[in-house]
């Protein structure tokens, strides 16, 4: 079977439209290129028993857990908090990260800067070869920061871990509307039911109306399911095929 994913993305900034996440988009991207099937993405508040109550559904559910916001030295950075009581752990502070704060902030750093030091008890430290901070990992949750750039940075270190089978894709754009499209699709279906297909209409394109995917993780099938479908439009109404 794939890996499954879940991805919890925690900010009251992101709630109330006063930032815009980057980071679900992303790592949708990335997982899919890696053969990871994303199952389901939440948006909670910052707040300790939600992040909790989100954190031990997903860890229950899905291989591999993502939280992105909520570490960092202020009031509102509860993730790691939320985690640990997911886990039914206590929070404690790590050596290793109290040792890079210090290195960090060059021996003054202050007790606020050192709440990033916490972790659940009995997380490990991962990814740290390649960026200044390792990522806390507990059990299958991977905590993350929220900036982009960072929350970049740090799965770049991690990515290889969570490489699978892949993910092969094929693209048709065609030049017919969604109405007289969906009978070849569904007939389509019906004879290869393995088939991730994708229909996804374009108003304001005039090369194209609807863009098509085809996904398999099984290429011949993949490639097969392709020729019936080219083979089956009317003439002229492809426009490409990537």
């Amino acid at each position: 079977m794939p890996k499954t994913a879940g991805i919890i993305l925690v900010g009251n900034e992101i709630l109330s439209g006063k930032v815009e996440d980057a980071n679900a988009v992303y790592l949708c991207r990335e997982l899919r290129a890696l053969g990871v099937d994303v199952r389901r993405i939440t948006v909670i508040p910052d707040e300790v028993q939600l992040i909790a109550d989100e954190v031990a559904t997903f860890s229950r559910d899905y291989d591999v857990v993502f939280t992105s916001g909520g570490v960092g030295p202020t009031h509102d950075d509860v993730t790691i908090e939320g985690v640990a009581r997911a886990m039914m752990v206590p929070v404690v502070r790590h050596s290793l990260l109290v040792e890079l704060l210090e290195r960090y902030y060059r021996g003054k750093v202050t007790e606020a800067a050192l709440r990033m030091a916490e972790i659940p008890q009995g997380a490990e430290l991962v990814g740290g070869e390649t960026v200044r901070f390792p990522t806390v990992l507990m059990r299958n949750v991977y905590v993350l920061p929220g900036v982009p750039e960072i929350f970049r940075a740090k799965f770049e270190a991690l990515r290889e871990r969570f490489r699978d089978a892949p993910i092969h894709l094929k693209n048709v754009f065609v030049g017919i509307g969604e109405g007289t499209l969906a009978d070849y699709l569904n007939r389509l279906l019906v004879d290869f039911p393995l088939l991730q297909l994708g229909s996804y209409p374009e108003f304001s394109n005039p090369e194209y109306k609807v863009k098509v995917t085809l996904e398999s993780r099984d290429r011949g099938y993949l490639e097969q399911a392709l020729t019936e479908l080219l083979t089956r439009l009317p003439d002229g109404v492809v426009v490409k095929v990537t």
